[in-house]
């Protein structure tokens, strides 16, 4: 199955994941934090500072079960979309994951066939990157840091990936000039993937939603194409404990799915 045909930027949004705590649909943690949000000391600084005062990340968990029926669903969706590309060989891809958080997402890539040598990583959070440089091999770059200064913008990468971290920024200047930067580090034939939820949610201000037609502002040189995925983490999370099966009932309903898996080619 390949994704929908490309839709236009104008469609409105619909109704966290792994590696990156903090569900559209919940409040943050009450834990202790700081008073003032930093934001006005710059977008990394202010980011640093909300993951701060979350709590622990155990309800993202795949040992949950709407955890890992949500990673098996993105999972099939990421693989349906690189066989409608033609990509039936990763080993030669060359992938760089901006905010790689503790190194999920790039586990999955290597277990779908990428090369190690042809991975790379960049994290904001020093504590969150060496959680990942624990578990993924030497051979795979990681590097700590502002991604918009980071990336090299040279054109060699055949997939630029982001989960979740774009919902997370919340100054619309600082979201442009990341999405440059991952524009001009995707080669031609290649893409931006894009994972990440599409709603609003008034009782959490650290997160934002990214709808569609924010996917194509900000990538607008690009050819957008993307499905929906994702029911609703409140809901998923109690109807995947009374039973798995109900769980991809509901899920059939595409006005209860949450998130968007985007694939923005370079021509």
């Amino acid at each position: 199955m390949n994704l929908p045909e490309p839709q236009t930027g104008t469609h409105p949004g619909g109704a966290g994941a792994q590696g990156r705590p903090g569900s559209p649909l919940e409040p943050p943690s009450a834990d202790p934090a700081p008073q003032d949000d930093p934001g006005a000391a710059g977008e990394p600084d202010a980011v640093a500072w909300r993951y701060a005062r979350r709590g622990p990340a155990d309800r993202y968990s795949p040992l949950q079960p709407d955890v890992w029926l949500t990673l098996q669903e993105r999972q099939r969706a990421i693989v349906r979309l690189f066989a409608a590309l033609g990509w039936h060989d990763l080993s030669q891809r060359r992938l760089v994951e901006v905010g790689c958080g503790t190194g999920g997402n790039l586990l999955e890539m290597l277990r779908l066939g990428f090369d190690p040598a042809h991975l790379e990583g960049v994290e904001l959070l020093p504590q969150r990157l060496a959680l990942a440089r624990r578990v993924l091999p030497s051979a795979l770059a990681l590097h700590e840091g502002d991604a918009s200064a980071w990336l090299r913008r040279d054109g060699s990468a055949d997939v630029v990936l982001q989960s979740t971290l774009f919902s997370s920024l919340l100054d619309a200047g600082f979201q442009q000039r990341l999405a440059q930067a991952m524009w001009e580090t995707v080669r031609p034939g290649g893409g931006v993937l894009w994972y990440d939820f599409t709603v609003d949610n008034p009782r959490n201000r650290d997160v934002r939603g990214v709808p569609p037609a924010r996917i194509a502002a900000l990538f607008p040189q690009g050819r957008l194409r993307w499905q929906r995925l994702t029911l609703a983490p409140p809901l998923g999370r109690v109807v995947a404990r009374w039973h798995p099966a109900a769980w991809t009932a509901l899920n059939t309903l595409p006005w209860l799915r949450t998130h968007v898996l985007a694939w923005v080619h370079k021509a």
